[in-house]
């Protein structure tokens, strides 16, 4: 049974959830969630029962020391609660976790069950996937939904997917079937620079969420992290001429493919975003990195080579079977 006891009673609450692993390609999604824990300083107020959902030979449990006394800490999904002032007040239920190894329908049901008795409106829940997509343009994010009627009203994309999936994909069928609005945003993550972080790709998932749910989010150093990211990509990049070579044709692509976005409507909603954000609330007036759009920080991933100098991994050529990458970063975003 879930006791809410300590929780305050919420206003008009969104609950937007992440979880680590095989939808969290750069650890995109997961570090957005705890970005906004993080600055908006949320209290948890419930953690699920890692022995029900969790294989510890596959996620272990980590032992510390706290004044001399040893603690373990289990592999779990915790959600915390975000109070949200201003003019527009809004709070937020964050879940933040690793995607589960058993159980996944009680798993759902367990997560449902506490929005129904917060009173959540909107579930959102964030991903990233691993897709042909030069690092040098913006991250493109994906907003889909399996409601016809949630697709029409708020601009998103009716779900085709098919194949396999996570725990994204299932908790959205779940609030579906339980009548709850959800929404899943999809950031495609350049599969030849996976490894995380990739603050470029959060930027853009927070930049779409606070499109999505009407609320300014407070990025902090994101946007200066982001642009240090590309820089350190553009760099090692140039240092190896078959990778230079190849983010070049993903450029041609990706350009190709969104010539028809350069329309009126396109142009609207770009400068309605730059309004929202010059208007206070928002990144001060002429901080650049407020969008997506803004490049990113140094390589933390890259591997060292014999000659000692780092370069990043090798790019898989179009066409090559990996799972969780998506032959398309536009087009195979997953429920």
């Amino acid at each position: 049974m879930i006791e809410l006891e300590g929780v305050p009673e919420l206003v008009d609450p969104v609950m937007v959830a992440a979880f680590e692993g095989w939808n969290d390609a750069g650890d995109a999604a997961s570090t957005a969630v705890a970005h906004l824990d993080r600055e908006w300083k949320g209290e948890v107020f419930a953690a699920l029962d890692a022995e029900d959902y969790y294989d510890f030979q596959v996620n272990r449990p980590t032992v510390w020391l706290d004044g001399g006394v040893r603690k373990i800490t289990w592999p779990t999904t915790r959600l915390s609660v975000v109070r949200v002032g201003g003019e527009k007040p809004r709070d937020l239920v964050l879940v933040r976790g690793i995607e589960p190894s058993m159980r996944w329908r009680s798993f759902c049901n367990e997560i449902l069950g506490f929005a129904h008795e917060l009173g959540v409106e909107l579930v959102v829940i964030m991903g990233a996937l691993l897709g042909d997509t030069p690092h040098t343009r913006p991250v493109p994010v994906s907003g889909v939904t399996s409601d016809a009627d949630l697709a029409r009203t708020m601009d998103l994309e009716e779900t085709k997917y098919e194949g396999p999936t996570g725990i994204v994909g299932i908790l959205q069928e779940a609030c579906t079937h339980a009548g709850v609005p959800a929404v899943s945003l999809w950031a495609a993550v350049p599969h030849y620079v996976s490894q995380p972080p990739n603050p470029k790709a959060t930027l853009a998932l927070l930049n779409r969420l606070e499109d999505l749910i009407d609320l300014r989010i407070p990025l902090g150093e994101l946007p200066e992290d982001a642009r240090a990211w590309q820089l350190g990509v553009d760099q090692l990049a140039a240092e190896d001429s078959e990778v230079a070579e190849y983010v070049q044709s993903l450029e041609e692509a990706r350009d190709t493919a969104e010539l028809p976005e350069a329309s009126g409507d396109a142009i609207a909603r770009e400068f309605e975003r730059y309004l929202r954000r010059r208007d206070g609330g928002g990144p001060a007036a002429g901080q650049a990195g407020g969008h997506a759009t803004e490049s990113g920080e140094a390589a933390p991933f890259l591997r060292d080579n014999p000659s000692g100098r780092p370069r990043p991994p090798k790019p898989q050529r179009p066409g090559a079977d990996d799972e969780g990458t998506a032959d398309s970063a536009d087009d195979s975003s997953e429920d």
